[in-house]
């Protein structure tokens, strides 16, 4: 019997998708590790209005105060005995972000005075009062 030999008129080339790969999960660590992550306050508060308000741009922490006086941060409610340590930590991942107070228009001024008094204490002078540039 005579030997058969098989030819093919296939190439057995194939792609090597590891550096692909390589590169792709390189970039997924860039982009986790350079994220700042924003810290909201849970809440949605009828800011007042002012014509000179700007875009506070490097905010990576927001402190709300709602009507009823009720202070959130983080998706929480939190007490005013607990401002200075709850911000100082969230504020500590990012330092040079800054802490955005977002005030009711209804809230009282006593309220929005003794958190900025607690965010100073936790050593964070760079503070924000949020305000619409919505003026009619």
């Amino acid at each position: 019997m005579a030997a058969r030999r098989h030819i093919s008129n296939k190439s057995d080339t194939e792609l090597d998708m590891t550096p692909m790969l390589d590169i792709v999960f390189i970039m997924l660590i860039f982009f986790i590790v350079t994220t700042s992550f924003v810290k909201e306050s849970g809440i949605t508060v009828n800011t007042p209005k002012a014509q000179t308000a700007s875009k506070q741009e490097k905010a990576n922490v927001f402190v709300a105060i709602n009507a009823e006086g009720e202070i959130w941060v983080d998706k929480r409610p939190i007490d005013i005995r607990s401002v200075r340590t709850v911000v100082a930590r969230l504020h500590a991942a990012n330092p040079e972000g800054s802490v955005v107070i977002q005030s009711d228009q209804d809230a009282a001024t006593r309220t929005l005075v003794a958190v900025m008094d607690q965010i100073r204490l936790a050593g964070i002078d760079n503070i924000a009062i949020a305000a619409n540039t919505d003026v009619q």
